[in-house]
């Protein structure tokens, strides 16, 4: 699962596309890459827009369709380069949605709950079966998106939770489908109270790497890091059921 922030790597001969099929050359035939995606029209709180914004989404809402839907953009150009890449395959979630490249392509994308996206049963619990890694490739450490699966999976009671309603293309109409889900805006927990100095996720994942978990080094100009996904998920567990559980 790769994160990354090009303008960090410094000036690239054929830019996002060369960075992917340097990816895809690195993991072989047999390997799979993965983005987390989202999507760029969903919004979470249309109330912050302004008001003729406000009424002109809530009027005509852009309807959610696997096939097109576009990347978030503030994700960097790596996820919709993949999404576009010749094969992808991309999960059928709004928010919490994911695209691969590779040879399990399918199996990390087939099947997404529409409740608890981030949970068990999620394209990042199988990232987690597959012992896959992610790569934050000059990307800040608080883009560290598995982390939201830490925080779906952790035995923490009262969570903050959202419930939102999205139109979705099936079958050459829109239906409007519900989804409930940790908050992965605002955080399902108080981490305002911990009077943390930066976001909780790179507290999280630099105390991940202190405690040796994954490796660090240079792509470029850009300082990487390489995790193990199944123990960055079982630290991040942990420090969170031990402050909140």
């Amino acid at each position: 699962m790769v994160h990354a922030r090009m303008s960090a790597i410094g000036w690239v001969v054929g830019a996002s596309e060369t960075v992917v099929r340097a990816l895809l050359d690195a993991l072989g035939p047999e390997g799979t890459l993965m983005a987390y995606a989202s999507w760029e029209e969903h919004v979470y709180r249309a109330a912050e827009w302004p008001q003729e914004h406000r009424d002109a989404y809530l009027a005509a809402p852009p309807v959610f369709d696997v096939a097109t839907a576009e990347a978030v953009r503030e994700h960097g150009r790596i996820p919709e380069r993949v999404r576009t890449w010749p094969g992808a395959e991309r999960s059928s979630h709004p928010e919490a949605g994911v695209v691969a490249v590779g040879a399990r392509k399918k199996w990390l994308t087939e099947a997404h709950p529409q409740q608890d996206a981030y949970g068990s049963d999620s394209p990042f619990a199988r990232l987690i079966d597959a012992a896959g890694q992610v790569l934050l490739l000059g990307a800040p450490l608080e883009t560290t998106t598995l982390l939201h699966h830490a925080e779906a999976i952790a035995r923490v009671p009262r969570k903050r939770r959202v419930t939102f309603r999205v139109p979705a293309a099936e079958r050459d109409r829109a239906v409007t489908r519900t989804f409930t889900d940790i908050d992965t805006s605002v955080g399902p927990f108080p981490y305002e109270e911990l009077g943390l100095d930066e976001n909780e996720f790179a507290v999280i994942a630099r105390a991940a790497l202190a405690a040796g978990i994954g490796v660090r080094g240079h792509v470029g100009q850009a300082e990487s890091h390489l995790v193990p996904a199944p123990e960055l998920t079982a630290f991040a567990v942990s420090w969170i059921e031990a402050r909140f559980g």
